[in-house]
């Protein structure tokens, strides 16, 4: 009786979050908890197929389309790894299940989702070597180091391989970084997992949904939940036809002709030079992926309405204002590109980092609050230090002693690569910023579930030290935040698996995501050039995003070059202003009780495109106005998020085909005969 009149109670998409958050913490915190191993054989299977198989399609799809492929490689493993085990009499357990989501999802992440870079650590070598022989860069390209990159007319670049001796400095120095900043995060991350979770036991709100979507993954590829795969299933074919047409032709075209055809242009159509007598410098566009409408139908509505209001206001509406004013010197008016690089240097970049310290103000404010209060409830009761038995901890000072060992690597290493470089800065954010930054971030990820950052903070101290170099742009100064691995391992908890199955999948992915990262980002270097109309995406982005980099890298060169392009992008006045605005925007909404979500929406779309925003906002109002009213908003809640997911694998699939015709085209006309 009381679950039928359970079942008749309709609850709020929020009540019943809550509801799932509460059992969810319920379940981990109360009674006893058995932990398993999730790293076996078939999960090393897993990890093999994502790399060798959907990490190159990954790839390609970053530099044709500035998108990862990320929901569709954890999909199709899941599926495919749980179909194949069913049918073996073995099916896989949800800790299993959960080890193939996160070794899919941290295989095919995208290095530089802006620049479009997937593919595995290599791709930042690329960029360098893009970057040192393009235009911006012609002032300074004789004083990037060669332990960077190779110099300007090296025969290393000319050729586009890695196979060069001059290639060896480089790649050795990648690999020992991205080796020592794995140690650190595992390391602080697990020592800040303790203290946040078992010791202040912070909720960790969005932890539990993140773990709720591994089981769902899990669900979806046992094939538990019929209604799971005819949504996914919907949003997969959709997702099949779009690809065709936005991704497959341009990719196909692209290969046979050289030159790519766009059916629907990439990443937006632009109108920014059409509206150039009307509103000058005004942002305008439309970007005619789907997947942005899709994005809308998750994301909360207050997110998606306050950055849509952010990005349309300051972008399309104050920017034609502020040039009337005079505040865009050395603008040439032209498309959307150079003109959203002018007015950022000149005005909104510095906008940006105030009004983000403002968030960052807000967060402390906030941390300092719970602590008190939190003081003031336990100050009675003895805390413990002691761990669940069977999850697989090992002690602190571990974890500890891992994080201390890579940073002072690092320190070192700067200081051999950067001999004049102040040694006590290096020292200060290695060993006394970074962890205080990062267990901030950690105790707003577990009070809030968003982090707290410091915007251009590497950035501006190197500005401030004077430091007249470029090399110091290229070392591994270790600022860091690893506020975001205590949430890591809480979703491991939660889902039952053994925390040592975490650090057993990434001792096995490092060695696994060099090796592919190296193999395919040589292979695709070295066929078409990556700025040419074979990758649309990279062939519009990367010219914008080398001259923002450039603008950085000199600025502290002496003499004309480094003092004259920075356009005076830093502008302490701004900052004070954007800082000032963002807490004044704050207490308004806090006076008039407006959505918070609204408030950290605004401030994240300032800096967005237009063009980007817009469709997100169509998606989320059609999503409020007919889907949730056809389907009621507690499954179209649930809908929603599976429907998206199945329009990123038929999409991500349909370019997964179009990029395997196009290996084995380039394959082909490699040949010499």
């Amino acid at each position: 009786m009381a679950d039928r009149l359970e079942r008749k109670v309709r609850m709020s998409p929020a009540d019943e979050l809550e509801r799932a958050r509460t059992r969810a913490e319920t379940q981990a915190r109360e009674g006893p908890v058995a932990f398993f191993e999730g790293f076996t054989i078939r999960t090393v299977l897993g990890a093999l197929f994502v790399a060798f198989v959907m990490l190159p399609g990954g790839l390609f799809l970053g530099l044709v389309a500035g998108q990862g492929i990320g929901e569709a490689a954890e999909w199709v493993t899941i599926v495919l790894f749980a179909e194949v085990a069913r049918r073996s009499f073995r099916p896989l357990s949800k800790q299993e299940i959960y080890i193939l989501f996160y070794v899919a999802a941290s295989l095919t992440s995208v290095l530089a989702i802006e620049r479009g870079i997937a593919g595995g650590p290599f791709g930042e070598l690329v960029w360098r070597a893009y970057t040192i022989q393009s235009t911006p860069f012609e002032g300074f390209a004789g004083d990037v180091p060669a332990w960077a990159v190779p110099g300007l007319g090296s025969a290393a670049l000319a050729e586009r391989s890695f196979f060069h001796p001059e290639w060896l400095v480089p790649i050795l120095l990648l690999v020992l970084v991205e080796m020592c900043i794995r140690a650190s995060w595992i390391g602080l991350g697990y020592a800040l997992f303790r203290l946040t979770s078992d010791v202040e036991r912070l909720p960790f709100p969005i932890a539990p949904v993140a773990a709720a979507g591994a089981t769902a993954l899990a669900e979806a590829g046992r094939k538990e939940e019929s209604w799971r795969w005819n949504v996914f299933s919907t949003g997969a074919v959709v997702g099949l036809i779009f690809g065709f047409f936005y991704l497959a032709i341009p990719i196909f075209t692209g290969t046979v002709f050289g030159e790519s055809l766009q059916i629907l242009p990439i990443p937006f159509a632009d109108y920014t030079k059409a509206a150039e007598n009307i509103m000058p410098t005004a942002i305008i566009g439309f970007s005619f992926n789907m997947a942005n409408i899709l994005t809308g139908f998750v994301l909360p509505w207050e997110i998606v309405l306050g950055a849509t209001m952010g990005s349309v206001l300051c972008q399309v509406f104050l920017n034609p204002i502020l040039y009337k004013l005079g505040m865009f010197p050395n603008l040439e008016l032209g498309g959307a590109f150079p003109t959203k690089l002018a007015v950022d240097m000149n005005f909104w970049l510095s906008v940006g980092i105030g009004v983000n310290i403002a968030v960052a103000i807000l967060g402390i404010s906030l941390i300092i609050r719970h602590v008190i209060e939190h003081r003031r409830h336990t100050r009675a009761s003895k805390v413990s230090l002691a761990p669940p038995p069977g999850r697989g901890d090992f002690p602190i000072w571990w974890g500890i002693a891992v994080w201390g060992i890579s940073t002072l690597i690092l320190i070192l290493l700067c200081r051999w690569l950067m001999p004049e470089f102040p040694i006590w800065m290096l020292v200060f954010f290695g060993l006394l910023w970074s962890p205080i930054n990062s267990y901030i971030s950690a105790r707003m990820i577990g009070l809030t579930g968003r982090g707290v950052g410091f915007p251009y903070l590497r950035e501006t101290a190197i500005v401030t030290t004077r430091y007249p170099k470029v090399d110091v742009w290229y070392a591994p100064v270790p600022v860091f935040d690893h506020g975001w691995a205590a949430q890591r391992f809480r979703e491991v908890e939660l889902t039952g698996t053994k925390l040592t199955s975490i650090i057993k999948a990434e001792l096995f992915m490092f060695p696994t995501i060099m090796i592919a990262s190296f193999i395919f980002w040589s292979f695709f270097w070295k066929g078409a050039p990556i700025d040419g109309g074979t990758y649309p995406y990279a062939q519009k982005f990367w010219p914008f995003y080398a001259q923002t980099e450039a603008v950085w890298k000199q600025v502290n060169l002496p003499g004309g070059a480094g003092d004259a392009s920075a356009f005076q992008a830093v502008k302490p006045g701004i900052i004070a202003a954007g800082t000032a605005g963002g807490l004044l925007m704050y207490g308004l909404f806090a006076v008039f009780k407006l959505p918070m979500l609204t408030f950290y929406g605004f401030v994240g779309g300032i800096g967005l495109w237009p063009a980007n925003t817009i469709p997100q906002l169509l998606g989320a109002i059609v999503g409020r106005k007919y889907f949730a009213k056809k389907y009621g908003i507690e499954k179209w809640t649930v809908y929603a998020p599976v429907l998206l997911a199945g329009f990123s694998c038929g999409s991500g699939l349909m370019a997964m085909a179009s990029i395997a015709l196009a290996l084995v085209a380039k394959s082909v006309s490699t040949l010499p005969y």
